[in-house]
């Protein structure tokens, strides 16, 4: 699974490396290492506007935790940052997002968190930090939605909400004894397919749920301190070793 990030790239770094056409330079976030659901992200996504001929890269803010057009609130975005990607094209809170709004979210990388024996019996959670070898941002695999806030008219502000979740997929072998879960993780060869909302074909995006080979991801030992928001600093991310319950920081 996916329950916390780190995304510390420039907007103009993404930019040019995902191709984007269109970014509000107004529409910015700081940096995070410790991006938590709810919270707000930068994602790649292409969508046709009225009267032009193709569609539109664009770098959008939205939030993490999806929320289907028939919600009743938004409530529900909690429970859903990670959408499997053996049952996406078919849930019905995901297929109609999966069909025509698909994104990616620019990541330095990911969180893990490993379910240990501790003392007394009582299990003990070993934090990793997930990122590319290559040191290059990660491109994961997502999907957005809109939501319509009926408790406010249309030109309000808040009458939209637009929010994105993370697909994942099983752990490769050097992940699996961490989690069983993975978000997917798309290479630049599938960002146009992907991203492309004229790809309607099931059968065609299911295609692209195939992470890249092993062998392309770092599993990270870091500081236990990531697993409260109220920590956030790129001392997050760095090699955290323990030494007879005493901790040192590289």
């Amino acid at each position: 699974m996916c329950g916390r990030f780190a995304s510390s790239s420039q907007p103009e770094d993404i930019v040019e490396l995902f191709g984007v056409q269109q970014w509000d330079p107004a529409e910015t976030l700081a940096p995070s290492w410790n991006v938590a659901p709810t919270e707000r992200a930068f994602v790649v996504l292409e969508r046709q506007r009225k009267g032009e001929p193709a569609p539109v890269r664009q770098l959008r803010v939205l939030r993490w935790g999806l929320v289907p057009q028939w919600a009743k609130s938004p409530e529900t975005a909690v429970k859903m940052i990670n959408a499997r990607s053996d049952t996406v094209h078919e849930k019905p809170s995901y297929r109609q997002a999966f069909a025509s709004r698909r994104c990616i979210l620019p990541v330095d990388g990911y969180f893990e968190w490993q379910t240990l024996p501790g003392e007394r019996g009582k299990p003990r959670k070993k934090p990793f930090f997930v990122s590319r070898v290559d040191g290059a941002p990660l491109a994961l695999a997502g999907l957005y939605e809109f939501w319509r806030n009926r408790a406010v008219p249309a030109d309000h502000p808040d009458a939209w909400l637009v929010t994105f979740t993370v697909v994942t997929t099983e752990a490769e072998e050097l992940l699996a004894p961490i989690h069983e879960r993975m978000p997917l993780f798309l290479d630049r060869e599938s960002f146009d397919d992907w991203l492309d909302p004229g790809l309607d074909d099931p059968d065609g995006i299911r295609r692209l749920l195939v992470p890249p080979p092993p062998g392309a991801l770092l599993a990270t030992p870091v500081s236990p301190a990531v697993g409260s928001i109220r920590n956030n600093g790129p001392e997050l991310t760095r090699p955290w070793v323990e030494v007879e319950h005493e901790t040192t920081l590289f």
